[in-house]
């Protein structure tokens, strides 16, 4: 009896564990992420933000931990042009990066669509209804499930779209903010909180 006890008790405190919320940007500074790119990122009043470098290239901010199955929570401000992203299950050399995106970017750009970088290109955009959910010039905030095979986004609590997918089920890797190229690109984000699931 004791040893069913302790085997639970093991399992509670396994799964409260996993159940955990925590912050991945600690409001100062970029302490447990890594800058691949020359454009800039920073931190500035309790918010990280990202702007074009001197090259208008392809940037990212990337976890220095690995992410299998997660909620991930961020709130984003676009400024000027707002196309961003957020990657998970991802890698990276240089600049180019491999793995899976939601979709940050101006108004019916497909902000919570979910885009496979250097393979498969889109794999689900929302509907052409639920564009309007993104609020300009205003904090909107991203929410992304990942759990196997399985991906769920909901920008501002509605829900953008799911998709179940074999070769995301497969993926390994970071968590990313992408900047865009092309320049005129300045995003603020805040309040990314992670919840580990098992």
């Amino acid at each position: 009896m004791a040893r069913i006890f302790l085997l639970l008790f093991a399992t509670c405190i396994s799964l409260f564990a996993f159940a955990q919320k925590k912050k991945l940007f600690n409001g100062k500074d970029l302490s447990g992420w890594t800058i691949n790119g020359t454009e800039k990122w920073y931190a500035k009043n309790g918010e990280l933000v990202c702007e074009n470098g001197p090259d208008k290239q392809y940037g990212y901010l990337s976890t220095n931990k690995n992410y299998k199955n997660f909620i991930l929570s961020v709130t984003f401000l676009q400024e000027v042009n707002g196309n961003s992203g957020v990657f998970f299950r991802s890698s990276i050399d240089g600049i180019k990066i491999s793995g899976w995106q939601v979709e940050v970017a101006p108004v019916n750009n497909h902000t919570g669509g979910i885009y496979e970088s250097y393979g498969r290109e889109w794999l689900i955009q929302p509907k052409k209804e639920d564009e309007k959910w993104l609020k300009t010039g205003q904090w909107n905030t991203l929410k992304i499930k990942v759990v196997n095979d399985e991906v769920t986004t909901w920008l501002n609590g509605h829900q953008m779209v799911y998709l179940k997918d074999e070769k995301i089920g497969q993926g390994e890797g970071f968590i990313a903010l992408q900047i865009h190229d092309g320049g005129d690109i300045k995003i603020r984000w805040k309040d990314l909180v992670i919840e580990e699931l098992p």
